[in-house]
């Protein structure tokens, strides 16, 4: 067990005697060597296929086998070949590289091979880092700052040293991401069990032929002696009969059933590929089946948890509204949206830096900024001053913007369209253009944000040395912090707040405060002596800010919407339609999660909250999570969102889906029972650990609602259709063990053994698996409920294969005992005995095939030209061959397989042959029809109620409408920030490379302004108090300080 990881520089030797993983992982099963004895002996796990090899082993003995070796081995070569195939298509060989780099360039110049790194083990903690750099005999600190994960980006730095320190599976992401599991669909598991069921059914038949065998050889088989070679030792011939048993019934248990499932799943996961409605044009990104393994599954979900950023929504924040000095600009959401088409967006033709993606609609606030409002000057000053934003400018006018999350990156756009552009930092200064004109802020001090300030403030001296704090945060924290004077303009920015809020907008509350030179010294003494400080550092710096950040004067509140993917609320809404519960797990912080869940109507006011914040109450929780609405799961690691769907799947036994598009849902993703990875802004490490892939959210309705329910209705129909046309099959041979003295004779032929599931009932069943449709998907998405039945096993469970094999029972008495009792004592027109074995052979035979694909006609809701085809195709294909197997020709060349020599052109040729037939075919599809005829009028199932109105309506499909959700609501939204702490101390730091602004004489046309225009009022940082240092005065508390304080924990 590695306790400690020890590094040298450059010293490849040393580092390579401690065998660290190397820097390639590997997420394929096969190479080309061990691929065929790895993939036998996958295969050959299945109890299906075992049980065919040993049959194979059994049908060589002589002694045992009465039917020919190449009856096996032909279909079992087959389904290994085919699933072999499969096998290899889906094991794309594909390497990831992942690497933790430490970060050197803050310590001095690293060169030679003089310096080493001791440091943690590889474990999966991302908040933690513990280490040392010893170089040139010092030692340095290593802490969660030094590091790089994987996925970091380098801004404003052209080189730096590093090392790396854990690659390959000994990454942070890779520890997090769990251990891949082989996935297989409930289907497959009841499959197992049913197996289990069959082999017990054929051992039953097997031990009752082979004691029947036994007590006739008794009573009767002396008496055929002089013909049949007789075995003396009864209980002996009786074993030997139980074994030959074995052999002719297989087919209880087909073969061909596994290589069909495995076409049916191909062809279904084609259809997913091939779906022009999830293509993503933006992208190029058409959806893909990943894996060909768990389509039917797709129909069956019941529990959907899904990642919030990236997900469900766009990580693309815009700037829709704001209040300044209790004005409020922007449009209404729900108007905008209604006559966008008609609306003129504000033009910033006047600004030569502006960002010509940003589009604002009210015309009003940019006429404030071109009038020179002081309130709406100090308003967007505020906003490009007091962030951590990174500004690169490659070529003069071309700002690119890297900020720590969206929403920052959202306020300093709106700052510099509207005239305030933030242009360039380093660690004392931050440069702005205001109207035009270059000033330069000195940066003193940056109170940074965390989860419990929520604010964060930037102390700055302007040109003319005036000193100011500006300060954005959440309103319930600024309110607080306010100077009484403020409380008019307070109760209007609460009103919009609550505008806002309605609209589901993230707000800021903006606030500013003059600074007194001689207090801001010594208060900066103390900061220093604290930020130093051994003990309760913390603790200490908290007390400072709190001090000098109260009196502020509010300004105003920003509004940004963090927009929804297309689709998302309707989709949310189709599947809780469906009956399919959505948990949102997010590693986000509570007010950013609730924000999102009530943009999309996950969360609705009426709701009551409720809030599991134990630990160690993992079934209390699960408890409480069911009988909820809405789950929404905050501050979670990757490996706690795996936990939580572990969880589900332990105790609910219900299907699981997990779908996110970054690497943090990667654990997740794996752990579910289905994994949908979305290809977005944070790379291709959930696409590549997921079973299907797409570029929108919205996609996931079609894929469940449509893809995932035809895939399970076909593999449903498919099965119980295979069950009984198979099970059928082989009952006849059982009754007719009753009539040969338990000989084990057959009571086909061995050709239509070897074709009768590989050619005359393969294709009919084929069609019906991948064209089959009850309702279109126009109605499928139309009525969501349709999706019920599949969650509930409704269409393939323990009861449908009993009653299954109940229909084959019977239908195995009359297909036997009609044709038994039609040719019975009879004689051709041409005066011959027409009672004989090959005659009776051949019309079971013909009976048989003609029933199974009545009732497969019967079972089909959708004919298409295929199936046409290959209904039709397969019955005129056993007439054909039947003709031409029992041919005179064939016969000559192998009299041993073709001894059938004549017999269809004199059975077939008789009138009452067909007669029976039809009868047949009529008798066992007869109880089928009844049943369903009353089933639909007494108690119809929603299927038949679908599709009843659906042709009553006699109209095509409805096209899925768009809308755009909107709630109304007293309830204040989150705030806007990123749940990660700030980069206030690296702004501050030196720890990168200055890059200075592009000198520009303007940046802006002008407005009539003057060049020594110089701003006052608010703007200027005037405060209408009339001193720096207020007392703080008691207040009566507002209604929005009055709230409830939720500590974040998992569980």
């Amino acid at each position: 067990l590695e306790v400690e990881r020890k590094i040298r520089a450059n010293d490849r030797e040393y580092n390579l005697s401690f065998k660290y993983a190397t820097n390639s992982i590997k997420t394929s099963k096969y190479n080309p060597f061990t691929f065929l004895p790895l993939n036998l002996f996958e295969q050959f796990q299945r109890i299906a296929n075992a049980y065919f090899l040993f049959l194979l082993i059994l049908q060589v003995i002589p002694a045992i086998s009465s039917l020919s070796w190449f009856t096996t081995v032909v279909p079992l070569v087959l389904v290994l070949s085919v699933t072999a195939a499969k096998d290899a298509i889906d094991d794309i060989v594909s390497t990831h590289i992942h690497s933790l780099f430490i970060f050197l360039s803050f310590f001095p110049l690293l060169r030679g091979d003089d310096w080493e790194v001791c440091c943690e083990p590889p474990n999966n903690r991302l908040d933690r880092f513990t280490g040392t750099l010893t170089f040139n005999s010092q030692k340095y600190s290593l802490d969660n700052e030094r590091v790089l994960l994987r996925g970091c980006t380098l801004r404003n730095t052209d080189w730096c040293f590093g090392l790396v320190l854990f690659a390959g599976p000994e990454t942070k992401l890779m520890q997090n991401c769990g251990k891949s599991t082989f996935k297989r669909t409930s289907i497959d598991r009841l499959m197992n069990v049913l197996v289990l069921f069959i082999f017990g059914l054929l051992a039953l038949m097997c031990i009752i032929l082979a004691v029947g065998n036994g007590i006739w050889e008794n009573h009767a088989g002396s008496k055929f002696k002089a013909f049949l070679p007789r075995e003396e030792n009864t209980v002996f011939s009786a074993f030997l009969t139980f074994w030959s048993y074995i052999i002719i019934l297989n087919t209880v248990v087909p073969i061909s059933l596994y290589v069909s499932m495995e076409v049916i799943r191909l062809g279904n996961s084609y259809y997913i590929n091939w779906d022009r409605t999830m293509y993503h044009a933006g992208s190029d990104t058409p959806a893909e089946a990943r894996t060909t393994t768990l389509n039917e599954e797709l129909g069956q979900i019941k529990y959907i948890f899904s990642d919030k950023t990236g997900t469900l929504t766009q990580n693309i924040m815009t700037f829709n509204k704001c209040s300044i000095n209790g004005k409020s600009y922007g449009q209404d959401q729900s108007i905008l949206f209604e006559l966008e088409s008609e609306m003129t967006p504000v033009d910033f033709s006047f600004n030569r830096l502006a960002d010509p993606k940003f589009l604002f609609y009210d015309h009003s606030l940019v006429e404030g900024v071109k009038l020179e409002l002081p309130d709406v000057h100090a308003f967007f000053r505020l906003l490009a001053l007091c962030h951590t934003v990174m500004a690169e400018e490659k070529r003069e006018g071309d700002l690119v913007y890297q900020a720590q999350s969206p929403d920052e990156g959202a306020l300093v756009t709106a700052a510099r369209n509207f005239g305030f552009v933030f242009r360039s930092r380093s660690p004392e200064t931050v440069t702005i253009e205001e109207m035009g004109i270059q000033r330069t802020y000195e940066l003193l001090a940056i109170l940074d944000f965390n989860n419990v300030r929520k604010r964060m403030s930037v102390i700055v001296r302007n040109p003319e040395g005036k000193l100011s704090l500006y300060c954005k945060g959440a309103d319930t924290i600024i309110y607080e912090r306010l100077h009484p004077s403020c409380s008019e303009v307070m109760k209007v920015t609460t009103e919009h707040l609550n505008e806002f809020a309605g609209e589901g907008l993230r707000t800021l509350v903006l606030a500013y405060k003059d600074l007194d030179e001689e207090y801001f010294s010594e208060w900066k003494q103390r900061h220093h002596e604290s930020s130093v400080a051994l003990e309760d550092r913390e603790e200490k710096l908290e007390k400072l800010y709190e001090e000098i950040e109260k009196d502020m004067m509010l300004i105003g509140a920003t509004a940004v919407e963090d927009k929804l993917q297309d689709g998302v609320t309707q989709t949310l809404e189709q599947l809780a339609k469906a009956e399919i519960k959505i948990w949102v797990l997010t590693g986000d912080k509570q007010e950013t999660a609730e924000n999102i869940g009530y943009s999309c109507n996950l969360l609705r006011e009426e709701m009551n909250e409720v809030f599991v914040v134990a630990s160690n109450m993992e079934l209390e929780f699960l408890r409480t999570a069911c009988i909820c609405k809405t789950v929404i799961c905050c501050r979670v690691t990757p490996l706690q969102k795996a936990q939580v769907v572990e969880l589900v799947k332990k105790y609910k036994k219900a299907v699981t889906l997990a779908i996110g598009d970054g690497a943090n849902d990667v654990s997740m993703i794996k752990a579910a029972h289905i994994g949908v990875g979305i290809s977005g802004q944070e790379g291709m490490q959930a696409v590549l650990s997921s079973d299907f892939s797409f570029a929108q959210f919205r996609f996931l309705q079609r894929l469940l609602l449509v893809h995932g329910r035809w895939s399970y209705l076909r593999m449903c129909k498919f099965l119980r259709y295979f069950f009984y046309k198979n099970f059928t099959f082989t009952f006849v041979h059982f009754w007719y063990a009753f009539f040969c003295g338990f000989s084990a004779q057959t009571v086909y032929d061995e050709g239509y053994i070897t074709l009768y599931n590989l050619v005359y009932t393969a294709l009919p069943v084929l069609g019906m698996s991948l064209f089959d449709q009850d309702v279109n998907a126009g109605w499928s998405l139309e009525y969501p409920q349709l999706y019920v039945p599949g969650q509930l096993s409704q269409y393939f469970s323990k009861r449908a294969f009993m009653m299954c094999a109940l229909h084959s029972w019977y239908s195995s008495l009359v297909l036997f005992f009609v044709p038994y009792a039609a040719i019975y004592d009879t004689a051709r027109d041409n005066g011959k005995d027409g009672t004989d074995y090959q005659s009776f052979a051949l019309i079971t035979e013909t009976c048989l095939t003609v029933t199974v694909c009545v009732q497969l006609g019967l079972d089909l809701s959708y004919w298409t030209v295929v199936n046409h085809l290959f209904v039709w195709g397969s019955l005129g294909m056993f007439f054909i061959l039947t003709f031409t197997m029992y041919t005179d020709g064939l016969y000559r060349l192998r009299p041993s397989s073709f001894a059938f020599i004549g017999t269809a052109r004199n059975c077939l040729n008789q009138p009452n042959v067909w007669l029976t037939v039809a009868l047949t075919a009529i008798l066992c599809v007869l109880p089928v029809v009844v049943y369903r005829f009353l089933s639909s009028q007494i108690s119809p199932t929603i299927n038949e109620k679908v599709r009843y109105k659906v042709c009553q309506m006699k109209e095509p499909a409805p096209r899925p409408r768009r809308t755009r959700l909107t709630r109304r609501s007293t309830r204040r939204s989150g705030y806007a920030f990123s749940h990660a702490h700030g980069y206030g101390d690296l702004m501050t730091s030196g720890r990168y490379l200055r890059r200075n602004a592009l000198t520009c004489s303007t940046g802006l046309i002008p407005t009539g302004r003057s060049p020594g225009f110089k701003p006052t009022g608010r703007s200027a940082g005037y405060s209408p108090v009339g001193r720096e240092q207020n007392p703080k005065q008691k207040v009566e508390p507002t209604s929005l300080q009055v709230f409830r304080a939720v500590k974040d924990s998992f569980f």
